[in-house]
């Protein structure tokens, strides 16, 4: 009796003991991370006197002081701005050029299909760094075989590192990057349409136009709320380019964007308390956003089911 119990026991809690690990490594490296950086955005530094000494400075309860700050903030304001423009560049092409691609290769008449989604692919395989700073010599005139080439040709040499034609540098970078995730994710999706559903579309004398827009496209809804979802994700947290492409450029300032600024005040102007406010803050602004759009689809489509 005892060790039919134990057993029983045994295999209850396995599923407990495979777990284990995972919620050990999430308490560590997520959990408890994102508890201290509440804490530490709950507090401030006093400095007593003139700053002097190891005693001078001290850890004292500051409450939402530092949200408000946060919030008075030109550059963060204006480091939102700036995302949001560059966003607004991004996700529409990306996801347009990724659904353009997927559907070209889902269809019959396609010629070296594998090939083809590994190349679009391939970009996405390469690190954003190494991507950005590939890119960012490509757009310097000096070095810069495109350049040369306008050159030759006597066409006009635009700065993609000044002005305007900025957003347009950094957006093709994530374009460049993102668009082979998100076409792998929607060309999946296409894969597990029923044959059966294009066969009564052609029955039915639909082109493969028709069938593209009436049919596939609403099929794969799903991955585009996915893609969309991710791509918002990764356009508010957009760090790497900007920070890369800087010492190139006079354009891009230390507080181009919102991480950017988090970056600079936590480690170059050495107030980890504002950074852990702002970047609290950042979070929530993602996670409202991303939570907000989700919501806003899932009761479309329950709308359209109920049609």
């Amino acid at each position: 009796m005892t060790s039919a119990r134990q057993r029983s026991y045994g295999v209850k809690a396995a599923p407990y003991g495979f777990l284990f690990p995972a919620a050990v490594l999430f308490a560590l490296f997520f959990a408890l991370p994102i508890g201290y950086a509440l804490w530490l955005s709950l507090h401030k530094v006093h400095v007593l006197g003139l700053g002097l000494g190891a005693g001078a400075r001290k850890e004292v309860w500051a409450g939402l002081e530092n949200y408000t700050d946060a919030f008075k903030d030109s550059e963060l304001l204006h480091g939102a701005l700036r995302v949001l423009g560059y966003g607004a560049i991004v996700v529409p092409v990306m996801l347009g050029l990724a659904l353009l691609f997927a559907l070209m290769l889902d269809t019959e008449k396609v010629r070296l299909a594998p090939f083809s989604r590994l190349a679009i692919f391939l970009p996405y395989a390469v690190p954003g760094v190494v991507a950005a700073t590939l890119w960012g010599f490509l757009y310097l005139p000096s070095v810069s075989p495109f350049y040369f080439v306008l050159d030759k040709l006597g066409l006009p040499q635009p700065n993609l590192l000044d002005g305007g034609p900025l957003y347009l540098a950094l957006s093709n970078i994530a374009v460049w990057g993102g668009t082979g995730f998100n076409m792998i994710v929607i060309y999946t999706s296409l894969q597990a349409i029923p044959v059966e559903v294009y066969e009564a579309a052609k029955l039915d004398g639909a082109t493969p136009l028709q069938i593209a827009w009436k049919i596939k496209i609403p099929m794969v809804a799903p991955s585009l709320v996915l893609t969309f979802f991710f791509s918002i994700i990764a356009t508010l947290q957009v760090f790497s380019e900007p920070t890369i492409l800087k010492p190139l450029t006079n354009s891009v300032s230390t507080t181009w964007s919102p991480l950017m600024k988090v970056y600079r005040d936590a480690f170059g102007a050495g107030d980890i308390y504002a950074a852990a406010a702002e970047a609290v803050l950042i979070a929530l602004v993602t996670l409202v956003l991303s939570f907000g759009f989700l919501r806003a689809a899932n009761s479309r489509t329950k709308q359209e089911e109920a049609r």
